[in-house]
């Protein structure tokens, strides 16, 4: 790996910085006071986004563009510092057409969907027209493993009819939530990754019901995460998203870049509370000298900065591997930063906060958003168990390969 970027990459990390500081980051309290008047869909983001697009600084996670297709042609490599800058503020992904859940349905409508699907419903994403969910997990089910999925998709004439319960779906309450991305099985005596497939409902669709936005540890986000009803909806078999049976092989697509990418949010996210946290360190005294001349503050600092820049280095590692070769040859790179960045988050998190004492539980500080994204984020797209789960059988396999090479530094007699 190289550790520095071309003169491309470098100057768009430059203008995305600079744009941040000038129009999103003087923004924030004018979303805050939007969403906390009751908007699904702050004005000022769809401001913003204008003035993103007409910049040059628009759809920069999809590499390998069509021609046909508007946006910024970058490498996952390229990409993670553009992530960790627009992950400094919750929304702010959204602005440069950037944000998930539309990033992951992009990337499988650009990988797997037909000229139709793509015509209809990745173009107008791709513009930023329109907004999509992905509605996967369910609250009856253990949906981190994916075979566990109890949503029927059953074959009815030229149609096919979703019946099933949905939650903590993101984005299905934005008003401009047009499509579902929807998992469920259509094939229940097929192999158990053979049996779930993948298809496009509309959310007008009758028998679409959005029944609630579930908060997050008390926290609410205007665009939702959200329980969905299926009941007797009908879609489509046009709507089908690449074959019947592909659904688990889809999923797995889907995820790995989206693992990356909240990775690198999350690193920004902790750079962010890092910055305050030193500068709290610098400001605030307590028994007769600053807070960073107490030791545990330094160390608290060291740690912090150590746990980044290791976590940061394994995330730039898992997007050259995805980007030299592919989604598939870094599954384990990508389950062991899913595992790592969220425990770092959440440490760093906590050192922030309890350096800025009650100060950093308050909404006057954005800490305590903060941590709760880093929470939710053991938890959102795979548990952490599961991803050390699958690391830990891994590393047994390849043991298994050389099993008794290590007896050789044995000094036992």
């Amino acid at each position: 790996m190289h550790f520095d970027y071309p003169p491309k990459a470098k100057e768009l990390q430059s203008r995305l910085r600079e744009f941040m500081d000038r129009h999103v980051v003087p923004a924030n309290k004018i979303w805050l006071r939007e969403v906390e008047a009751g908007s699904a869909a702050p004005r000022v983001v769809e401001d913003l986004k204008a003035l993103a697009r007409s910049e040059g600084l628009w759809n920069l996670f999809l590499p390998d563009l069509h021609e046909d297709e508007p946006g910024t042609r970058l490498t996952n490599l390229e990409y993670a510092p553009l992530a960790e800058i627009m992950g400094r503020i919750q929304w702010a992904s959204e602005v440069f057409n950037c944000s998930a859940p539309d990033t992951g349905n992009m990337e499988l409508l650009h990988m797997f969907g037909s000229p139709e699907q793509r015509k209809q419903w990745l173009k107008p994403l791709l513009d930023g027209e329109i907004r999509s969910c992905f509605a996967m997990t369910e609250p009856d089910v253990a949906s981190s493993d994916a075979t566990n999925i109890a949503t029927v998709i059953a074959r009815d004439g030229d149609d096919y009819v979703i019946n099933g319960r949905k939650w903590f779906i993101t984005g299905a309450a934005h008003p401009r939530c047009k499509v579902a991305v929807v998992m469920g099985v259509t094939n229940p005596d097929a192999e158990a990754h053979r049996r779930q497939s993948m298809v496009l409902a509309p959310m007008d669709t009758p028998g679409v019901e959005v029944v609630r936005n579930i908060s997050v540890m008390n926290h609410y986000s205007p665009e939702g995460h959200c329980e969905v009803l299926f009941r007797n909806a009908r879609t489509p078999r046009s709507n089908l998203l690449s074959e019947e049976g592909s659904g688990f092989a889809l999923a797995q697509a889907r995820l790995g870049p989206g693992r990356i990418h909240h990775c690198m949010r999350s690193i920004g996210q902790s750079e962010l509370a890092f910055e305050l946290m030193c500068e709290r360190a610098q400001e605030r005294r307590a028994f007769g000298k600053h807070l960073h001349d107490h030791g545990v503050v330094t160390e608290w600092i060291a740690r912090s900065r150590c746990e980044i820049e290791q976590a940061r280095l394994l995330v730039l590692k898992t997007a050259w591997l995805i980007d030299t070769y592919g989604a598939k040859a870094a599954r384990h790179e990508i389950s062991m930063i899913k595992a790592v960045v969220p425990t770092v988050h959440t440490n760093v998190l906590n050192r922030a906060i309890q350096t800025f004492g009650a100060m950093g539980l308050s909404p006057d500080t954005p800490l305590a958003n903060l941590w709760t994204l880093g929470r939710a984020l053991h938890i959102a797209d795979g548990p952490d168990e599961v991803h050390l789960r699958a690391i830990g059988r891994q590393e047994i396999r390849k043991s298994r390969e050389t099993l008794g090479a290590g007896a050789a530094y044995m000094t036992l007699p």
